[in-house]
Formats: structure tokens, C-alpha cells, sequence
């Protein structure tokens, strides 16, 4: 490990040799060996850190605010997912769990269930702060984390976690494969859309008359997309509708287009109720064609937990 690690030091997106090693030995949970971060890996996060402050002032919830403060975040240097889990489990029960890669759907929201969030340890190449190929731990620690301190947001996870488990018990109800695979695409094409929706994109009312704030993550670790969703006129923003946001699709590569807007973290608790209603309902059976794509992994993943 020490012998790669010197070919290619520090721990940068893409470009992580001990990332590699793991994936090679098939090990998608792992340490954080934090000896790794090179000097441009903390000056990276600390140029992404300076940058965020303001705008977060500006445009994010208040309550994930207040997640910064409690996670004690340092502005200089990458975090000890140790130190993190330090202030934030006594907080909710939620653990940041680091991984080497991508967490297939359902062993993803099952961690969610469990109170463990899949956090990437590498950080994005400081030479390119707004490309980011893949989530990196600013996105997952900075973006996602604060929010997990707070006990709404933490249990709002933990029964989206609870709704996959129900979507693949149910397909067990289903004898023939051919339909069990329809099926599931479509549910796992929902639940995939309510979670870009609100936990990545996600927009809720402020204290303000006619003020809206971001508390999904994808818009909390952007620097350029948290004050365009919130001042942008090109931005459609409408108030949160279960039935159309599982219908519709979403593109990754650009600014969204479209946002909804929660009136708060109960209702959103309560919206997360109800699609888990509609999953034992099947009313999630036959929703909208279009993006997102469902993987092969991603679909394993649920008809294996079923079986």
C-alpha cells in the first residue's frame, strides 16, 4: 500500500492509487488513511471551504448552518471522518462510513436505514474546483453531513432507507421475473427521482416572507449553483408535488432547470411517508420512462436483498 501511495501521492479524485488498490481487491468499505492527504489536497479543500462560507451565509437553510457549527468542521484542512462521527453520533445516531466507490442503490439506502452515510474520502484536483467527475468528500462531508446532525433531517433518511427495504420485500410478491424487473426498474426510477428532488436538490421555505432557502446537498456544495438556484429567473421553482416528482426525469450535467420547494423538514418527513405508502401500493409500478438510467448494479441490488 505505502509502495503505491508513493507513486501517486495524496488522495485526489480519480488519480487515488490507494482508491484503486481497494477496487482491485474488491473492497468497497474501507479506513480513511488520512497520512495520504497531500498539501495540495488540504489546500484544495480549503479553497473550497473560504470560497462556500458566504454564499452558505447567504443561501442555505439555517439549520445546516447550524450543522456546520455543530460538526466543528475545520476551514484548512480535509476532516477526520473519526472526529466527524464524534460530533455528529451523539447528535442522531448517524455515522459517516467511508467507501471506495459507488454503493449500489439498495446497500445505499439500506446504510441510510441503519444511520451510515457511504462517504468517498478523495478530494476533487484543486487545479479544477467546479469539475467534479464523481462525488468527493467536500460534496459528501461538507454537502451532505451538516444535515445529518440535524434529528428530522437523520430520521427523514432513516425511512427512506425504510422504503427501499419495503420496495424489495414487495417484489418478492411477484412471481414472474420479467414483470418483478419491470417492476422494480420503475420503483427504483422513483425513489431515485424523489432523492435528486429533495436530498440532492432540494429547496425549502425560509423564515422570510416569499424567502427560499437550499438544503439539498448537490446545491450546498456548488458554488455556483447555490446562488443560481435561489436568484436565477431561468430556475422554474414549484412547491413540492410527490405525484410529479417521481415522473420526472432530471439531467446531471447542468444546472437544474427545475427545483421543488418544501414548506419544511416535517413535511418532507411526511412526503417520505407517503411514497413509502405508494411503494406497498403499487402506485410506483408504472412511473414515467426517461433518465435516470437504472443499472444493472443498482437493480441487483434490490432484486438480491429481495430474494
Amino acid at each position: 500500500m505505502s509502495t503505491i501511495a508513493s507513486v501517486v501521492p495524496g488522495l485526489t479524485t480519480t488519480r487515488a492509487a490507494f482508491i484503486e488498490q481497494a477496487k482491485a481487491e474488491g473492497r468497497l468499505y474501507i479506513d480513511q488513511p488520512y497520512e495520504l492527504y497531500s498539501d495540495a489536497n488540504h489546500e484544495a479543500w480549503r479553497n473550497l471551504y473560504a470560497r462556500m462560507h458566504d454564499r452558505w451565509q447567504k443561501y442555505a437553510n439555517h439549520r445546516f448552518l447550524q450543522g456546520i457549527d455543530n460538526l466543528c468542521l475545520s476551514p484548512d484542512r480535509v476532516p477526520h471522518l473519526e472526529d466527524v462521527n464524534k460530533f455528529m453520533a451523539p447528535l442522531t445516531g448517524f455515522r459517516a462510513k467511508a467507501v471506495s466507490g459507488y454503493v449500489p442503490a439498495y446497500m445505499f439506502f439500506d446504510c441510510l436505514r441503519q444511520r451510515e452515510f457511504p462517504t468517498t474520502i478523495t478530494i476533487r484536483d484543486g487545479q479544477v474546483l467546479d469539475y467534479l467527475p464523481e462525488p468527493d468528500i467536500f460534496h459528501d462531508i461538507a454537502g451532505h453531513v451538516p444535515m445529518h446532525t440535524d434529528k428530522a433531517f437523520a430520521d427523514t433518511l432513516v425511512l427512506f432507507g425504510e422504503c427501499a427495504r419495503a420496495a424489495a420485500e414487495r417484489a418478492n410478491d411477484v412471481a414472474d421475473e420479467h414483470e418483478r424487473v419491470r417492476r422494480m426498474t420503475s420503483v427504483i426510477k422513483a425513489m431515485a427521482r424523489f432523492f435528486w428532488f429533495t436530498i440532492e436538490f432540494g429547496l425549502m421555505k425560509g423564515t422570510g416572507h416569499g424567502e427560499i432557502k437550499a438544503y439539498g446537498s448537490g446545491l450546498l456544495s456548488s458554488y455556483g449553483e447555490i446562488e443560481h438556484c435561489i436568484e436565477s429567473p431561468d430556475v422554474q421553482r414549484y412547491p413540492f408535488q410527490l405525484e410529479w416528482v417521481v415522473n420526472q426525469y432530471f439531467e446531471i450535467d447542468h444546472y437544474q432547470p427545475l427545483l421543488f420547494v418544501v414548506d419544511s423538514f416535517e413535511h418532507l418527513f411526511g412526503e417520505v411517508g407517503r411514497l413509502a405508502e405508494w411503494v406497498k401500493a403499487g402506485k410506483l409500478d408504472n412511473v414515467s420512462p426517461g433518465e435516470p438510467g437504472i443499472s444493472e448494479a443498482d437493480l441487483a441490488s434490490f432484486l438480491g436483498a429481495a430474494a
